[in-house]
């Protein structure tokens, strides 16, 4: 399986390809118009700007980001160009943490030519890549819709059976129960494993090699991400850790959408401190 990722000379070299499709995807957690702002400012050329929260989730569901109807993530697509033969490659300014959910929405749509951008934004402009602030009127793309899979409601992660682990992308912070910006309860799911997606991340926010993370799953008794169920806030963040996974090649987890968003309202038991619990 070939690599989710693309490094910001790769994109560079494809940049005028026609069938390429660049999504912006910055987006910061106490300040959601913010991201708007700073594409407005300066993105990509010829990228297009996905909202977190008009484009990648929907208005139903459980928790703060629940996901579009497939139809309704299949217009979106077709808004910024994208049909089935599209190059797409989502980016941010945050280790690729909001980009994952793009391409996870994408593969998980049957998409298979989506990328996240290797170190976002900032090693797109230390290659020396330029930034643009015009804002592109694309083609208007044909997208297909089908289901969503690979994806576990509350109930599935209460029932889960033994063999099932729960990984945690937030901040350590979050996860103890030290602070909690956005949600009404701090702390973590029971038996959920603390698994921060910075960890993922080399100090430049390029991803690490494939071996290390391979190992950073494995340290925890992850040789398959096919056992695994991935959270974090809100359905978002939790995207990158099946991103590193799929990186690692240890294949694809499923994502609990609605995340401690969903669970941290459901009256359900709470854990703090760094044991799982």
């Amino acid at each position: 399986m070939k690599s989710p990722l693309i490094s910001a000379g790769e994109l560079a070299e494809r940049i005028d390809d026609p069938s390429l499709v660049v999504v912006d995807c910055r987006w910061y957690l106490t300040e959601p118009e913010r991201g708007k702002a700073e594409y407005l400012a300066g993105h990509i050329p010829g990228a297009v700007y996905a909202s977190l929260d008009a484009d990648l989730a929907g208005l139903d569901g459980p928790g703060r980001h629940p996901l579009p109807t497939p139809e309704e993530f299949a217009r979106t697509c077709e808004r910024f160009g994208i049909d089935g033969s599209s190059i797409v490659v989502g980016y941010d300014d945050a280790g690729g943490g909001i980009a994952a959910r793009l391409w996870w929405m994408l593969e998980n749509q049957g998409h298979r030519e989506a990328f996240v951008l290797d170190g976002g934004i900032q090693a797109w402009t230390a290659a020396g890549g330029v930034l643009d602030s015009t804002i592109p009127e694309p083609c208007v793309g044909d997208f297909t819709a089908r289901p969503w899979s690979s994806i576990v409601e509350r109930d599935d992660v209460v029932n889960r059976p033994a063999h099932r682990i729960v990984i945690d992308a937030r901040a350590r912070e979050r996860y103890r129960g030290d602070e909690e910006p956005v949600d009404p309860i701090a702390g973590h799911i029971p038996g959920a494993l603390s698994m921060p997606l910075t960890e993922n991340l080399n100090e430049d926010l390029t991803f690490l090699p494939p071996e290390d993370l391979a190992k950073r799953f494995s340290s925890v008794g992850i040789d398959d991400a096919g056992k695994v169920i991935s959270h974090c806030g809100s359905g978002v963040t939790g995207c990158h850790n099946i991103l590193a996974m799929v990186v690692a090649g240890f294949g694809t987890a499923d994502l609990y959408v609605g995340s401690w968003s969903d669970w941290s309202t459901s009256g359900l038991a709470v854990a703090t401190g760094d044991d799982p619990g």
